[in-house]
């Protein structure tokens, strides 16, 4: 990359001055008449020279062999030292950008990565939190791929614990017959309700839950494999319409036998507590967690030691990364400390980075699935599609359905990722699913517009060419494309989709900008269509690592 160039010109000639520097950081400038790289390392390096730092800019700036790609360097402010890239360099890059490769990077070859999101649980309802962090995770993982990773994507699904047992107690003392993943639902939330108001019904859930793990009994065996039937089918459905295929479900049942084993092995670790084993976390600046309860089953916290171990055998990760909401952060805090004893030597601990994010608001507030007005999926993106399909009511589009799905999704998804990963959501619909502005159809509709330019150019028998005009200047969307792999590397350093939806609607905005004042298909124009060419590849990939799809026309 040209960032590679600069930085080693400017290191030789800081060797030339007897100076030096362990990093030296380029950032783009807002205004573009300030250069397209500019640098402060002549106001970090001037706290130890007797130079002011404009007069030690300067002299870096004598010292420095200007690369081919830069027109000239100059020196402004207190001491900033500005790049100003040439206009070959630009159309050189779009080369590049019209790849399909374009974005990706060597960074992680090597790696073995493994990514766990979404993480519904069985006769329970996969609601919109589900989707928040779904969304989260697929960014992520296609970004690591981009990166060169070998990525595993797995879901850690809760098929054994006490809400299940609330469930099956319901369908059982109500004897409905189950068919759906909404009666599972419902028979939770009843059966939630039931313990917390009548003692009887809590005594008669704890033993239930008891023979989950025990498959002692037939009948609730039987209701038991018929609603985790029932749930995974419909957990699927989903996953397919979100664009993601995990590479391995795991579970509570299987990591809570190895975590089980892991907790009464190291006994040294564990205190008894009231007929439980717990960690004290208060010996290490945390809290107290119970990992076996009081009657000897284990929790989630020792699910998850098991899982830790059960995902290496599995994979043999370099890194691991957990999705899930933020209110576990000081969960994973505890959990993350007892895996440096119980894991020293494989060192999972060190491995295992937990990304909490912020929580998905509608006008409702936050959702609880366990007073029974959980917001399902299923019905948040049936009525985000709705308002899709009224929008496009007056436009002509084949597969109107199928469009409105994509669009639908794509609002939701851009929505979530268009701001950090730790920052709750107000989801507003009007906004999110808008044609035009800061929004997930708009980049899709950008992206249509410019296919359409291209095809319009190709059945004109005109031919996209980067051999620049000779009377073209620099414009702003040439100086946006080549930072694109930048972009996609820092979106991984920092763990932020959000970096890429930033550049997409940026240069989307200025690709529209583009297109309401220029003739592109002309003769004469083949650098512009090459132009519109690299935009069009640039979005799709953008949009592919946002897993949000193009529809054919909008």
């Amino acid at each position: 990359m040209i960032s590679d160039i600069l930085k080693e010109k400017l290191q030789k000639s800081l060797g030339k001055l007897g100076l030096s520097a362990d990093k030296v950081i380029f950032e783009h400038p807002g205004d573009f008449s300030h250069g397209d790289y500019s640098t402060n390392i002549a106001l970090i390096l001037s706290k130890k020279e007797k130079n002011s730092p404009k007069e030690l800019a300067e002299k870096i700036v004598e010292n420095l062999e200007k690369p081919k790609e830069v027109e000239k360097i100059d020196v402004a402010g207190a001491g900033f030292i500005n790049f100003h890239l040439t206009k070959e360099f630009f159309a050189s890059s779009l080369k590049d950008a019209t790849k399909e490769s374009f974005g990706k990077n060597k960074t992680l070859a090597g790696k073995k990565v493994i990514l766990e999101y979404t993480d519904p649980n069985p006769f329970k309802i996969f609601h919109i939190g589900h989707l928040m962090t779904n969304t989260i995770g697929e960014s992520l993982s296609r970004i690591a791929e981009f990166g060169g990773a070998d990525v595993r994507r797995v879901n850690y699904q809760g098929d054994v614990g006490l809400h299940i047992a609330k469930a099956i107690w319901s369908i059982l003392k109500d004897k409905k017959k189950v068919e759906t993943n909404e009666d599972l639902g419902e028979a939770y939330s009843k059966g939630s309700k039931s313990f917390e108001e009548d003692e009887k019904a809590k005594e008669e859930i704890i033993e239930i839950n008891k023979k989950i793990y025990s498959r002692e009994d037939e009948e609730i065996n039987r209701v038991y494999d018929q609603g985790k039937e029932i749930s995974l089918d419909n957990f699927e459905k989903m996953y397919e319409k979100l664009g993601t295929e995990f590479d391995k479900l795991f579970f509570e049942s299987e990591a809570g036998k190895e975590g089980r084993e892991i907790v009464e092995s190291n006994a040294n670790l564990f205190q008894k507590s009231d007929g439980a084993i717990v960690f004290k976390g208060e010996n290490y600046g945390l809290h107290t967690r119970v990992f076996i309860n009081s009657v000897g089953l284990p929790t989630y916290e020792a699910k998850e030691l098991g899982l830790a171990k059960i995902k290496d055998e599995y994979f043999s990760y370099d890194e691991s990364y957990v999705i899930s909401g933020n209110e576990v952060n000081a969960y994973f805090d505890v959990l993350l400390e007892v895996m440096k004893h119980v894991y020293e030597k494989e060192g999972f601990a060190n491995k295992t980075t937990h990304i909490g994010h912020g929580m998905l608001r509608l006008s409702e507030g936050k959702m609880s699935s366990r007073t029974g007005d959980v917001i399902s999926a299923d019905s948040l993106l049936g009525e985000i599609q709705d308002k899709v399909l009224e929008v496009m009511e007056e436009r002509e589009v084949e597969n109107r359905e199928e469009v409105a799905e994509m669009v639908a999704i794509s609002a939701l998804k851009y929505s979530i990722l268009k701001q950090g990963i730790g920052r709750d959501i107000i989801f507003n619909f009007d906004k999110s699913i808008s044609f035009e502005g800061d929004s997930g159809p708009y980049l899709q509709y950008t992206t249509v517009r410019a296919k359409s330019v291209l095809d319009i150019a190709k059945a004109k028998g005109l031919k996209p060419s980067n051999e620049l005009p000779d009377d073209w200047e620099s414009i702003e969307i040439e100086r946006m494309l080549y930072k694109f792999p930048e972009v996609i590397l820092r979106a991984w350093q920092d763990k932020s989709p959000q970096l890429i939806s930033k550049f997409l609607i940026d240069l989307a905005g200025s690709f529209n900008g583009f297109y309401a004042t220029q003739k592109i298909v002309e003769e004469g124009g083949e650098y512009k269509i090459f132009l519109t060419k690299a935009v069009a590849n640039t979005l799709k990939n953008g949009l592919h690592l946002l897993g949000i799809k193009i529809p054919e026309k909008m």
